[in-house]
């Protein structure tokens, strides 16, 4: 879990782009003549504090409209489609509610209305698992007593139907709700968004507003603007052979769940999105290096959305015996070693950020782990540290920096260690291989020398080449002492290779 900054990812062109998807956004004549609001802006809502908050809907075309909120007043006018957007300033957090008034020929009060930090999350099943009984799966851990003490009116809810769509919607069908145990049960709300809300609740003391946009088995592919495939020079084929010819995702289509899901909430303002996705891309594409640039794809066009600036934080898939389970999709254990090599890359795209797993699974053979708390908490220390300022907090666990050769050791160095390098379990640490100039990995021993690890083996008198956690079973004891697993990697990585002496 860490961020990065690099180069740029081409934001200007695809920014240009997604201005022809985004008319589709406006909504049809069947809004212009009344005075409507999107079901995002609705009673009990939670609006974004800190950063401009856009207000829109739908009137006569022609007409003015008039927001007041919090001793504000702003004013638009509906376009010829009967569309109208407006900005309210900046907003102080308050758990205090107060009415958002809408005024044209007629008026609509929107009731409830509190302040503070917005967060949406989406993915695909390990996202979408609530806190209760889903069918199929075991239930989150501990689940009894967490919905029995889930009573935090203050943290709103916003549950996106699954819907696909062909062209970006005009609206959902939903509403906020506050949580509280009957409808964080009723509405079967995303566990790790739910607990990643409760900590950014309880340490800042303000309101929190999450919206569940998920989707059990999905591809990140339909959550993906095909805008953003057409700018990314991998993809672009993808896209434009989609365009002439759609393909077929399980069921779905490039762009589709983007359309329906994600794409009627923008420009609601949020402070960043929580994503937890790529176990079908492993399993129905066998995604590797390609994975890198279908997230920067996603996060592209995500931030064309709503925030150029916005956070995006996102959870390395966990280990699964995805070999032995699925034996006709995937092959190979190193597979899912692959893709989370290609989610490391991703740390390149500025303002994000990565929850590693591989600590979190109790059965390798379900693949929706139990321990989704852990999970929530782990990306609320992402935001807590990176977006709100708190001090003193560890986000990452130990990440590769470098690699020495001395005599037949390889000595690894390391970033993020906290308080110190540790082994969790007090044994030796496990799940290093270890292999020289002909490639053959050994089993290594490795152990901890101040904030180093030293690894070696004796089958291999010169080492050439580390690798930790290479392998889809891999649930390594090597942490820091704040608690975080090291990120897996090879320093054979052909996207970062750590600098070798």
């Amino acid at each position: 879990m860490t961020t990065h900054t690099s180069r740029g990812f081409g934001l200007a062109k695809f920014a240009a782009r997604i201005v022809l998807f985004s008319f589709f956004i406006a909504g049809g004549a069947a809004y212009a003549q009344n005075l409507r609001l999107p079901s995002i802006i609705g009673d009990h809502m939670v609006l974004q504090a800190g950063q401009p908050v856009p207000i829109w809907g739908w009137a006569k075309p022609g007409e003015t409209v008039t927001v007041r909120f919090a001793g504000q007043s702003a004013k638009a006018k509906a376009g010829a489609d009967g569309r109208w957007t407006l900005s309210l300033k900046p907003l102080t957090a308050t758990n205090q509610p107060s009415q958002l008034q809408v005024s044209a020929d007629e008026k609509l009060v929107v009731s409830d209305v509190i302040v503070g930090e917005v967060w949406l999350a989406s993915g695909q099943s390990n996202m979408e698992k609530p806190l209760g009984i889903q069918p199929g799966q075991q239930p989150t851990l501990n689940y009894q007593d967490e919905l029995a003490k889930a009573n935090y009116p203050d943290i709103r809810m916003f549950k996106v139907p699954k819907l696909k769509a062909g062209a970006p919607a005009a609206d959902v069908k939903a509403q906020w709700v506050k949580c509280d145990p009957t409808s964080l049960d009723t509405i079967k709300f995303s566990a790790a968004a739910y607990y990643f809300g409760r900590q950014l609740h309880t340490t800042l003391k303000v309101p929190v507003g999450l919206i569940d946009s998920t989707w059990g088995g999905t591809l990140i592919e339909p959550w993906t603007v095909p805008a953003a495939y057409l700018a990314t020079p991998s993809l672009a084929q993808f896209a434009k052979d989609h365009a002439a010819a759609p393909v077929r995702l399980r069921a779905l289509e490039l762009g589709q769940l983007h359309n329906a899901m994600i794409a009627p909430l923008a420009p609601f303002a949020i402070k960043g999105a929580l994503w937890y996705q790529g176990e079908s891309n492993l399993i129905d594409y066998g995604d590797g290096a390609i994975y890198a640039d279908k997230m920067s794809a996603l996060v592209q066009g995500w931030r064309a959305l709503f925030n150029k600036d916005m956070a995006f934080y996102y959870v390395q898939i966990a280990p699964h015996l995805y070999h032995v389970v699925r034996p006709a999709q995937t092959v190979s254990p190193e597979a899912e070693p692959l893709l989370w090599e290609a989610q490391t890359a991703s740390l390149r795209i500025p303002h994000t950020g990565m929850v590693v797993t591989t600590d979190l699974v109790d059965d390798l053979a379900d693949i929706h782990p139990r321990n989704k708390k852990e999970v929530g908490e782990r990306l609320a220390r992402l935001a807590l540290s990176k977006d709100y300022g708190q001090g003193g907090i560890v986000a990452s666990g130990p990440t590769l920096r470098t690699m020495e050769v001395a005599d037949d050791k390889a000595i690894l160095s390391f970033d993020h260690v906290g308080a110190g390098l540790v082994a969790a379990d007090g044994k030796p640490l496990n799940w290093f291989t270890i292999a020289g100039a002909d490639g053959v990995f050994h089993p290594a021993s490795a152990s901890i020398e101040q904030d180093r690890v030293i690894v070696s083996s004796g089958w291999v008198a010169k080492p050439k080449v580390v690798r930790f956690a290479w392998d889809e079973a891999a649930r390594p004891n090597f942490k820091n002492k704040d608690g975080l697993p090291a990120l897996p990697f090879r320093t054979d990585n052909p996207f970062a290779a750590p600098a070798t002496k």
